[in-house]
This record gives C-alpha cells, sequence and structure tokens, in this order.
C-alpha cells in the first residue's frame, strides 16, 4: 500500500503538523514501511491468545478504601508562595480582566 502525497498531507493535518513538500515526500515512505509492518502483523493467528493490557504479569494491590482527615485551611496554605483571605493567589492565565467601570 503506497500512500498519496494527499493522504500524507491529510494524516499531517490530522496530527497537526504543517509538513513541507519536502518533508511530505521523506514521510510518504516511513509511513509506508509502518503500513507494511502493521499488515503483516494481521496475518499472526491471535484465535488462542487472551486479550490482555500490559506485557507483564501483574496484579493491582488495591489499598482499602478509607476515610481519613484531610488538610485544614492553614496546612493547605503553609508552603503556598502568595495567598489572601484563606486562598491561593495564583498569577493570570488568560490574560488581564477588564477592569468594571462604575
Amino acid at each position: 500500500m503506497s500512500l498519496s502525497a494527499i493522504e500524507v498531507r491529510k494524516l499531517a493535518l490530522l496530527a497537526r503538523l504543517d509538513l513541507s513538500d519536502d518533508e511530505v515526500a521523506n514521510v510518504g515512505p516511513q509511513l509506508d514501511s509502518i503500513l507494511a509492518f502493521v499488515e503483516q502483523l494481521t496475518e499472526l493467528d491471535t484465535t488462542d491468545v487472551e486479550p490482555m493490557t500490559t506485557a507483564l504479569d501483574v496484579d493491582n494491590r488495591w489499598r482499602e478504601d478509607c476515610q481519613s482527615d484531610g488538610l485544614t485551611n492553614q496546612e493547605a496554605l503553609v508552603n503556598a508562595p502568595s495567598h489572601s483571605e484563606g486562598c491561593f493567589l495564583v498569577p493570570s492565565v488568560l490574560g488581564v480582566v477588564a477592569s468594571k467601570k462604575a
């Protein structure tokens, strides 16, 4: 299976990549080899293979779910770099908020 330049550009768009013409030419054969390998995997007989989530045989060690005391407000704020009136103060993330005009 060989991908066209249009298909490579569509995949790049889905991956949010802006590829130049040279990069499209270089990536195309790489994607072809990946798809060829995936096609080889479909030829394997997996009828007696149990589905698994990991290659390791690991059991989760669950602890008992029990309620415990949380931090008090003062304990939570003790290491905060900045706080006011019992709340964390953080730098603005979305820009400056316009002040209300009275």
